[in-house]
């Protein structure tokens, strides 16, 4: 099934062209002409936003429930033809895209469950105590409410989970917030599709008209007229440091500053322990290799920062690694300008002082190669830039002379989306040392594991400490992640009449 987009933006239930234009630039096949966003369009969209609100904010938990499994509907309707314009468009194999639109449909289908269940509410009551004494207690309920319109910014490197219908779209509407999206350029048409599936789901369900408008990509204004909108009352973004470091200065700057919810990305560092280094250290590099290669690199949980001690085991380590990436092919990168950044951070690493290549390869155009460098703990922690993400499949192996050293490469660590021990049982005192120090460093902690694959549950964390996210006390992935766009709002004395719903 083929997918010939029209190139026009969603605003209200209507598809809108405009008078600019840009042309996709897919990894294979046609280029397609798109309308390029605009601030005026962003301004339409926001006010049907807002005026949706009044109605969608006051539907049921059992009316948003059908509509996110509505759109999961949608999107499993057009499934052939979403991973055929996806894989144009990015370059992704057709068994990743169908995996991530199964998370896709599966995140949206759990937050339905989930708020049925009305756990995420909070919900609390304190009875009123009129003969307390000195004073009497008023009756007291609270609940969690609805924040209003969220802008979302699609991902680059999930053209699904994490863009038109993804995790943060899915949390706002499961929420009770209508939802503004800026598509990425990066993959228009799979925006565009997804778009669709919404729309057809929202009338279906009889949602009203501005409850999901979807913009596609535009210059820099477009995406700061939308953190800047006064009817935005929150943001929620995948993308570079730089990038969103700016949109969440933006939105401080408001008279009336919203949160951004930036998750920003992370180096995902794993510190190997001596007794499991010595145990199966080659079968760890192995697995590494493995996991540095997974799509190309472009994943946020990346492991790209290896700890391990000097000596023969920890070469060991370092050599399976390099023999299961030295005949690795080459992978089509999601864009050109990923694959450059790529080229310039490996050149960065090449030619830095203190840093010594372990395979080094040439990557050329939209295909990357993987490449290994090392360096000791101590250049390592006096260079702040060996810290920052190099998006794709590269890994940097950080020896250190024994565990006070690891524990202070540890307390060095800028905030991180996961910290990784590799440990085996006599390693128990050394990783209890580690804990309290990686505790803080990051959302989520793992044991003899990789941290590419993020599980969409209940108990997910993904967010951590600046860099990794703007909001340290939030995630982007799972049920706690519609928490985000919502506020506790209490009730004194409220006579059950005035009382929403869900009290």
């Amino acid at each position: 099934m083929s997918f010939a987009p029209h190139g026009n933006h969603l605003i209200a239930g209507e598809w809108i062209g405009s008078d600019q234009t840009f042309a996709s630039d897919p990894a294979h096949g046609p280029s397609h002409d798109f309308s390029r966003g605009t601030p005026a369009l962003v301004d339409q969209a926001c006010e049907a936003a807002e005026e949706a609100f009044w109605r969608y904010g006051a539907t049921t938990r059992a009316e948003r429930a059908a509509f996110l499994n509505a759109i999961a509907d949608e999107i499993e309707a057009r499934a052939e033809a979403i991973t055929e314009i996806g894989s144009r468009e990015t370059g992704l194999p057709e068994a990743r895209l169908n995996g991530e639109r199964g998370r896709t449909t599966g995140q949206l289908r759990l937050f339905a469950a989930h708020i049925l269940e009305g756990d995420y509410l909070d919900r609390r009551h304190d009875a009123a105590l009129p003969e307390r004494q000195p004073l009497p207690r008023p009756d007291l309920r609270m609940v969690q409410r609805p924040i209003g319109p969220v802008a979302v910014f699609g991902a680059s490197n999930f053209p699904l989970a994490f863009s038109t219908a993804g995790g943060d779209t899915a949390a706002a509407l499961a929420a009770g917030c209508p939802v503004v999206v800026k598509g990425h350029s990066a993959h228009p048409g799979t925006g565009e599709i997804v778009a669709e599936a919404v729309q057809a789901a929202a009338e279906k369900c009889a949602m009203p008209r501005g409850v999901f408008s979807f913009i596609q990509g535009g210059k820099r204004d477009v995406g700061q007229r939308l953190v800047q909108h006064p009817l935005i009352k929150a943001v929620g973004f995948t993308g570079s440091l730089g990038g969103g470091r700016a949109l969440f200065d933006l939105c401080a700057q408001r008279p009336e500053p919203i949160p951004f919810f930036g998750e920003l990305g992370s180096v995902n560092p794993m510190f190997l322990l001596p007794e499991a280094v010595k145990a199966r250290g080659a079968a760890i590099g192995e697995g590494w290799a493995a996991s540095l290669l997974m799509g190309a690199g472009q994943f946020c949980t990346n492991p790209a920062i290896a700890v391990v001690a000097q000596g023969a085991e920890g070469d060991a380590f370092v050599r399976a690694a390099a023999e299961a990436l030295q005949d690795a092919p080459a992978q089509v990168m999601l864009t050109d300008g990923i694959a450059h950044a790529y080229r310039d951070g490996t050149a960065r690493l090449d030619g830095r002082n203190g840093v010594r290549p372990v395979l080094t390869t040439d990557s050329e155009g939209r295909r990357a190669l993987p490449n290994l460098f090392e360096t000791e703990a101590s250049v390592y922690l006096g260079d702040h830039a060996l810290g920052e993400e190099v998006f794709g499949p590269l890994g940097l192996v950080v020896r250190v002379e024994g565990a006070d050293e690891m524990a202070a490469l540890a307390k060095g660590l800028d905030g991180q989306l996961t910290v990784t021990l590799h440990m085996d049982d006599g390693d128990t005192e050394a990783a209890r040392r580690l804990m309290p120090i990686v505790e803080r460093k990051a959302g989520r902690l793992l044991v003899n594991g990789f941290p590419t694959g993020v599980e969409v549950a209940d108990t997910m964390v993904h967010g951590g400490p600046y860099p990794a996210s703007t909001n340290f006390g939030a995630t982007s992935v799972g049920t706690l992640s519609i928490r985000r766009f919502l506020r506790p709002v209490c009730y004194q004395n409220m006579p059950e009449a005035l009382l929403p719903a869900d009290l």
